[in-house]
């Protein structure tokens, strides 16, 4: 009987080493640091970047902990996940890390086969990455350069969830096709922004944005700062992101419409009662929309809770 028995185990194992082979495994993935091999797909996953596990949760990727930010405020839950996210995040059984710096003696307890480490951001651990690749394969990110899209296509292909990443992608462009139909466009240009009541500054969205790019294929126009008010705010540092502040406010904000992202009612409010904005069109005119608390980040479940909020917003007449 034993013959028998290990030649069906020979040939189980020879099944499953074509799968894998068929699969693509071992992979090989070059980034900052130099080149990682992955003998086969990872199993235990830890996400020391808040930003990154968004889009690995729309993978249903093997996610086993992930870094959190500050707990309770406006983008996250009580548990320091993103919002779009954190409910998911719980179902899973999602560990959270603390926020700050990484811990690499809590996460070797945690024996992940892969980590994944941001290359910039304040979720970044790459001062921990000596320490961390010590423990598991670990491979940097830069989510920085890239739309969500392009981030998701390539964790998938980390995570051996191409199809997954594929999927996601095609669903979200039959929503942003259905709600570009259904919706009539506020008066153009608008300005996207990230209104900082507290220190009076508005952070404008350009269109080379994430943010900008999903509300261009949706036929809105951005206007954007001068190119006075870009050098002064920019310093060359960020192409998405052009900070106003004092009197580049009142000469940078010239859309017709605000779209206030990652926020609420009270942003509104703020934006409408801010002397330096008063005699602007877009406030006179009572055009200034929140976009909801979840959209600092754009992974897929931001991006798809932005088209729907867009639609509710202005829909069609």
């Amino acid at each position: 009987m034993k013959q028998p028995v290990l030649f069906f185990i020979s040939c189980l194992m020879a099944l499953l080493s074509c799968s894998a082979q068929a699969s693509g495994w071992p992979r090989t993935f070059t980034d900052s640091k130099g080149t990682h091999t992955l003998q086969q797909a990872p199993v235990r996953i830890v996400s020391t970047s808040v930003t990154l596990t968004g889009s690995l949760l729309a993978l249903d990727a093997p996610v086993i902990a992930s870094g959190t930010t500050r707990p309770g405020n406006k983008v996250s839950d009580e548990h320091g996940f993103l919002r779009q996210w954190g409910e998911i995040a719980v179902q899973r059984n999602i560990q959270a890390l603390p926020p700050g710096e990484s811990n690499p003696e809590l996460i070797a307890t945690l024996r992940p086969d892969l980590i994944l480490v941001s290359a910039t951001g304040l979720d970044s651990a790459m001062a921990e990455w000596d320490k961390l690749s010590k423990i598991a394969p670990t491979i940097v990110i830069n989510y920085g350069d890239q739309s969500w899209q392009e981030l998701l296509t390539e964790l998938g292909k980390i995570t051996g969830h191409e199809q997954q990443a594929a999927a996601r992608i095609a669903q979200f462009s039959t929503h942003l096709a259905q709600v570009k139909s259904a919706i009539t466009l506020p008066p153009q240009p608008v300005n996207a922004l990230v209104w900082n009541a507290r220190a009076s500054q508005a952070n404008v969205w350009t269109r080379v944005s994430a943010q900008g790019q999903l509300l261009s294929q949706l036929g809105f126009t951005l206007s954007e700062p001068g190119q006075e008010q870009r050098m002064v705010s920019l310093r060359g540092t960020r192409q998405d992101i052009i900070p106003l502040q004092g009197e580049n406010l009142v000469v940078g904000l010239t859309g017709q419409t605000f779209l206030l992202f990652a926020a609420n009612s009270q942003d509104v409010a703020s934006v409408e009662n801010h002397p330096l904005l008063a005699h602007l069109p877009a406030v006179e005119a009572r055009r200034v929309y929140a976009l909801g608390g979840d959209n600092f980040r754009l992974d897929y479940y931001s991006a798809s809770h932005l088209l729907d909020t867009l639609a509710k917003l202005f829909p069609a007449h």
